[in-house]
């Protein structure tokens, strides 16, 4: 169960200011006050649309979620290297978000059987830069889909480059996978290992989950505890285990599904993680 807890006090700088951090229902704090929480853009070709017309297409439904949850969403450039440096260190937490594109294969030894889709360096790049900063100041990381892969792929494992073609599942795993293709995501139940933090989080060892992917983990990275699967096997949730730092790969698509308890619950927690890491951070200026 999310704890509800009582403002605290932060300082920042060497003239530090009084600020307060929050609890991730306390949705009504000035924005100076949240948790800042980057989310890199979902691709290249997103990002510049965004320029173009203003649209943020569907890497908005990942600020939406951290924003519904209690933290400032803010986005990291993909090219501007220099920018994306620079903001990197000033975040509290990141959400790496799905992506149309995939892991390129050579990154976890590899190469592309025909079945893996083109990749999008400029995003691979982008997380990994991140992941980098993450782990090594402890600051949350919530890995969705495609960046549940790239998290993987990071610490050194390796994909299923296509769930039909190398594992013969019937189960569903996106609209492609269903005929007449249907307007939403297939949903099907997901197994979670009793004690896990998905677990605590679901309240139990089962829950029904969206999906929308086409590969999935095969070998585990260094440190990364599989905590959920699907019926025909396929890994759903990771976390990591190499220390204290809260980081949680998921396979599916929470930010998409509205409304339910257990995804609301996995960004308040992750919300709570990511004012924690600023308290911290806070506390050694």
């Amino acid at each position: 169960m999310v704890s509800l807890r009582p403002p605290r006090l932060l300082l920042f700088g060497a003239n530090a200011t009084i600020c307060c951090s929050m609890s991730p229902t306390d949705t009504g704090q000035s924005g100076a006050c949240r948790p800042r929480v980057g989310i890199p853009w979902r691709t290249s070709a997103e990002e510049e649309e965004a320029t173009i017309s203003g649209k943020r297409g569907k890497t908005q439904d990942y600020m939406s979620a951290v924003e519904r949850a209690g933290a400032e969403g803010v986005l990291v450039p993909l090219k501007d290297e220099p920018a994306r440096n620079h903001l990197i260190p000033t975040l509290d937490g990141f959400v790496l978000p799905g992506s149309p594109a995939d892991v390129a294969p050579r990154q976890y030894g590899s190469v592309n059987r025909g079945l893996s889709a083109p990749a999008d360096a400029a995003r691979e790049e982008a997380d990994r830069a991140i992941l980098q900063h993450a782990f090594a100041e402890k600051k949350p990381v919530l890995a969705i889909c495609y960046g549940c892969q790239l998290l993987n792929v990071y610490l050194g494992g390796t994909l299923i480059q296509d769930l039909r073609a190398e594992t013969s599942t019937a189960a569903p795993h996106r609209k492609k996978d269903l005929v007449p293709e249907p307007q939403d995501d297939p949903t099907h139940p997901a197994t979670l290992v009793s004690g896990s933090r998905l677990a605590t989080l679901a309240r139990g060892t089962q829950a029904v989950i969206n999906s929308s992917h086409h590969q999935a983990i095969r070998e585990p990275g260094k440190h990364l505890r599989v905590t959920s699967r699907a019926s025909d096997g396929t890994i759903e949730g990771v976390e990591w285990t190499g220390d204290s730092n809260w980081v949680t790969g998921v396979q599916w698509h929470p930010e998409r599904m509205l409304g339910d308890a257990f995804s609301e619950r996995l960004f308040r927690e992750f919300v709570t993680a990511a004012a924690d890491a600023r308290e911290a951070v806070a506390h050694k200026t």
